[in-house]
């Protein structure tokens, strides 16, 4: 007797990194044959891939999963199931205060998902993941960790099912019995019709930022490989992206452990070169490791858009010695020069923390002097706050809750006003666009895309008009050529131009 065909729903919260391990994990389900469903109430059994990154992120990935609980009393689902970084960081934890979860599974369960989400349906238990400094589970060494990865659960790395994991030696499937017979050997499925999709080439990081818990859950850092990294380009270009957003913790850190640190900029070109993909953009470079040959690189590869997401943090030089990190207001103005030296026209992004201990006054005037001066088209501001098991939550000199509110409204009042004069200043120039969707804003259609300066969901969007006004007529997935016209706040309005040699704008 076949056994019926069950329905699962992916949700996902957090960064772009985590859509990337939805999508794998979607795959594997999809190919083991589960039913993939968009909306949570039509599924058997809703999966939420949590975030763990900060408060505000936490308390979203608790609502999510109460919500899809919520769905068991008013839709199909049965099951609510918590993977992702909340639950590898807090795992059994989680499961004792969430009893509306009916299972928590950290990254090792990742290559078996389907049988345990078999067993939970079926009535039985998963035990709940027991968290560990996933820091430990590699050699020190960057040159040793690729020989000894098999055994790790690194998400969104196309690893085999089955592989290995700490608690248990399982068997190991080929990728080439899950993925597609034809074309390149990718497990992975889109939960989403966008024509741009992140694609990651690393995961975890080396460095020890004292306010940061990411590296003890995602662990040491480790690049995927070029030929798995182009594969994946392949695929997703194969289903209508045109761009590719590269992904990591720590991109100026990619091909460390593979033995050269200018892996990157041979790999930009050779993803440009992938059929179908039109852009590529690089994601959180960290400013002490930024080399002039990846400003090159960057600069200099056509394909590769002007985008410089750069982790500045703060800009008083004791505080990011406080923090472990380097640099301070001079150098970072130095680096910027570097950038637009090499591309005018580069839309630079972003993000500060505020109300850090023993943040004083001085600093913040560091801080803001700094962001009047770079001249940045996407700031975002945070709030420090405590994460736990990090060496900031021990600092004494704790800057007071209502002096970080205060704090983080009177930079990011700042830094409206800042972004929104930077956008100004690109009226009357080009930008590509690459157009995403037509939206209904208040009952009126606006057709809407990203310059080649704006990142995804959260650097603000570009929508196009033609010279009377007008929605023009084209779809999303399109690159056009487009003159900026007048600004929204950081958002673009744009006119599109016809290409060389065609009657319509775009390709």
């Amino acid at each position: 007797m076949l056994e019926p065909t069950r329905s699962v729903a992916v949700v996902t919260l957090g960064c772009t990194r985590n859509e990337v391990d939805s999508e794998e994990l979607a795959g594997r389900l999809a190919a083991e044959g589960w039913t993939l469903v968009e909306d949570a109430a039509d599924a058997d059994v809703a999966v939420v891939n949590t975030c763990g990154f900060v408060e505000q992120a936490k308390k979203d990935s608790i609502d999510a999963l109460l919500e899809a609980n919520d769905l068991k009393r008013t839709g199909r689902t049965q099951k609510v199931v918590a993977v992702g970084c909340m639950a590898e960081r807090y795992g059994e934890q989680l499961a004792s205060e969430l009893p509306e979860a009916d299972a928590v599974l950290g990254f090792d369960s990742y290559g078996d998902m389907s049988q345990h989400l078999r067993t939970i349906l079926g009535g039985g238990s998963v035990p709940s993941h027991v968290p560990a400094d996933r820091r430990r589970l590699l050699p020190i060494s960057p040159s040793a960790r690729h020989t000894s990865s098999a055994g790790v659960a690194l998400p969104g790395h196309q690893q085999p099912r089955g592989t290995p994991t700490p608690t248990g030696v399982e068997p190991t499937v080929p990728l080439e019995q899950v993925a597609p017979a034809t074309g390149p050997r990718v497990v992975r499925a889109r939960l989403d019709g966008r024509p741009w999709a992140p694609l990651k080439i690393a995961s975890g990081c080396d460095r020890r930022c004292a306010f940061c818990a990411i590296p003890m859950f995602r662990g040491a850092f480790v690049s995927r490989t070029p030929e798995e990294i182009l594969a994946e380009a392949a695929w997703l270009g194969e289903r209508g992206v045109k761009e590719v957003f590269l992904v990591s913790e720590n991109t100026t850190s990619y091909g460390k452990d593979l033995g050269d640190l200018r892996l990157v900029d041979a790999l930009l070109p050779e993803l440009t070169r992938v059929p179908g993909i039109e852009r590529v953009r690089v994601s959180y470079l960290q400013p002490a490791e930024i080399r002039p040959d990846l400003l090159d690189a960057m600069a200099r590869t056509p394909g590769v858009v002007p985008y410089f997401d750069i982790s500045f943090q703060h800009a008083s030089g004791p505080l990011l010695r406080r923090m472990r990190r380097f640099g301070d207001r001079d150098s970072f103005l130095g680096l910027l020069e570097q950038v637009r030296a090499r591309v005018p026209e580069a839309g630079i992004r972003t993000n500060v923390i505020v109300g850090f201990p023993g943040e004083t006054e001085e600093d913040v005037a560091e801080l803001t002097d700094f962001l009047g001066a770079a001249r940045l088209d996407v700031v975002g501001v945070f709030g420090y706050s405590d994460e736990d098991g990090t060496e900031a939550e021990g600092y004494a000199d704790k800057v007071p809750e209502h002096v970080v509110r205060e704090r983080v409204e009177q930079v990011g009042a700042l830094v409206e006003e800042l972004t929104a004069q930077r956008a100004a200043e690109r009226v009357g120039t080009l930008v590509e666009v690459l157009v995403e969707a037509v939206e209904d804003d208040d009952e009126e259609l606006r057709l809407v895309g990203r310059a080649g300066q704006q990142g995804p969901d959260v650097d603000g969007v570009t929508y196009l008009v033609d010279e009377d006004g007008r929605m023009p007529a084209l779809v999303p997935g399109a690159v056009v050529t487009a003159r900026v016209v007048d600004t929204e706040g950081v958002d673009l309005v744009a006119c599109p131009i016809a290409s060389p040699g065609s009657e319509e704008p775009g390709r």
